[in-house]
């Protein structure tokens, strides 16, 4: 074991205050093991376990109250995304054993990558990612850290904040019957978009604890369930092939099925469900996938703030709100394919709409899958709120005027991006790219990699090399998806799968 040594410790809770100092001289360092604690157990117990009575709190002083079921909630908001609305075109070009494939060991890589964070933030005993980075890589990690986990955040939220400002007024015109170009503000999404943010997203934002928003986790959640319900209703009713006429609309089907069409023969593969599929759009399922279940980012505040805290509950609260959404994503492209085939577009509601405009079902799907995302902006500012403090303002008490004025200020760029930015999304695009797998593999494996001692887990030992396998395997996505995104550009074709 190395020679005692004093070292810093960082830590940011959830009441905004950060706990450091020096530890005591028989603290263990990153390179050491599970050292003697001068108050009893390790430093993992004392980290993340609820302080006993006569002892002092060392790592946290925040007790954390919110239940399981209501973190399994949280965590599932989070990894639930507008991606969802574009998996059936990803299965229609992929098949569905591949899109099984695929989905599956995305599902599986993401459970290890929150192995490996809640490993390295167990050893250290620190719960904000801001501060594994800090503790790995000194403060250019935190910097990076902070830096992903913004671009990232502000990059999902934008992309629910344009859901609502181009379906909302789509919505409003068909509950009342309105001309398609009606010049009322009621009608105008840029005017919605700011009265959403300020009336609900907004008051949402200002909750203090994460784990009050569980309740609004649930009944977004619950609006995905409804959406998942209708796709599997809507199977069993729309009738394939389509009619000529929508069939055109859709515009996805090629000459030669159209033609079988007219001519009254059966179109080979038409309404027959493809099960391995390789095509210029395959390579392009494959980062929407990828990143259809980042979450990373707030799986340590809903750590921080769980009730009887511990490694092992965590890691069952992430496994289980995966594997929910492992089963709605799959069930949601499976049946809206299976109700297309290929004829799904990139936007499974679109395809709908197209089919029976006036439809009540799909209407009602549209205002729960707007709820949704709507209540679940406010989750995923939470993490950019708390970059933005640990670059700004670390060493400073709780306030809540930089409480308040963080979230004001996030929002209203995020809203002037969305009115005034209409071609922005290509630069999400990029953002997403980049941010999204340093998030879910390099910055775990290699935080993990850096922070575990060397002497329980040594370089060549089986972990750390799956560690850095895992860094590795991020950078090859990272490079993929930015070659696809480049050659899109390039080539001036748009291709749109959904994003997460």
């Amino acid at each position: 074991m190395e020679a005692p040594m004093e070292t810093e410790m960082v830590e940011l809770v959830p009441n905004g205050r950060h706990l450091e100092g020096p530890l005591p001289a028989s603290a263990p360092t990153a390179g050491s093991q599970r050292a003697a604690d001068p108050r009893g157990g390790s430093m993992e117990g004392r980290g993340f376990l609820q302080n006993s009575p006569g002892k002092e709190p060392h790592f946290t002083d925040f007790e954390g109250k919110t239940s399981f079921g209501m973190s399994v909630f949280n965590l599932s908001n989070a990894i639930m995304g507008s991606g969802i609305l574009g998996l059936a075109y990803a299965m229609a070009n992929t098949g569905i054993i591949l899109f099984l494939i695929l989905l599956t060991a995305v599902a599986l890589l993401s459970s290890y990558s929150i192995h490996l964070l809640l490993k390295s933030s167990g050893i250290v005993g620190i719960r904000a990612y801001e501060q594994l980075g800090y503790r790995a890589f000194g403060t250019p990690g935190k910097l990076a850290a902070a830096l992903a986990i913004t671009l990232q955040n502000i990059g999902a939220m934008s992309s629910y904040l344009y859901i609502i400002k181009s379906e909302l007024p789509l919505v409003i015109q068909t509950f009342l019957n309105l001309e398609e170009r009606t010049p009322a503000w009621y009608t105008n999404g840029n005017y919605l978009v700011i009265l959403v943010s300020v009336a609900i997203i907004l008051p949402l934002a200002l909750m203090r604890q994460l784990g009050y928003l569980g309740y609004s986790s649930g009944f977004s959640l619950g609006c995905m369930a409804f959406f998942l319900i209708a796709v599997i209703y809507k199977k069993f009713q729309v009738p394939c092939p389509l009619p000529l006429g929508v069939a055109n609309i859709t515009g996805n089907f090629s000459h030669a099925e159209e033609k079988a069409q007219l001519q009254g023969e059966p179109s080979e593969g038409l309404c027959s469900p493809r099960y391995f599929t390789l095509n210029s759009q395959t390579a392009y399922t494959i980062p929407i996938m990828a990143f259809a279940f980042v979450c990373h980012p707030e799986v340590l505040p809903i750590y921080t703030e769980l009730k009887d805290p511990s490694r092992r509950k965590m890691q069952g609260i992430s496994n289980l709100s995966i594997a929910v959404m492992y089963v709605m994503y799959f069930l949601a492209a499976l049946f809206g394919y299976l109700t297309f085939y290929d004829g799904v577009e990139s936007e499974l509601l679109h395809t709908y709409s197209k089919v029976d405009p006036f439809d009540v079902l799909i209407l009602c799907v549209r205002v729960a899958v707007l709820t949704a995302v709507t209540l679940t902006v406010p989750i995923v500012l939470f993490p950019v709120r708390r970059a933005i403090q640990q670059m700004l303002s670390q060493d400073q008490e709780f306030s809540w005027l930089r409480h308040i004025a963080i979230a004001t200020g996030l929002l209203t760029c995020i809203n002037l991006l969305v009115i005034f930015a209409p071609n922005i999304l290509g630069i999400f695009g990029v953002i997403g790219a980049t941010s999204a797998p340093c998030l879910i593999f390099i910055f775990p494996a290699i935080f993990y990699f850096r922070i575990m001692p060397t002497e329980k887990e040594p370089a060549r030992s089986t972990p750390k090399i799956l560690a850095l396998g895992f860094a590795v395997l991020g950078v090859l996505l990272m490079a993929m998806s930015l070659s696809f995104i480049v050659i899109d550009w390039v080539s001036g074709t748009s291709q749109h799968g959904g994003s997460h």
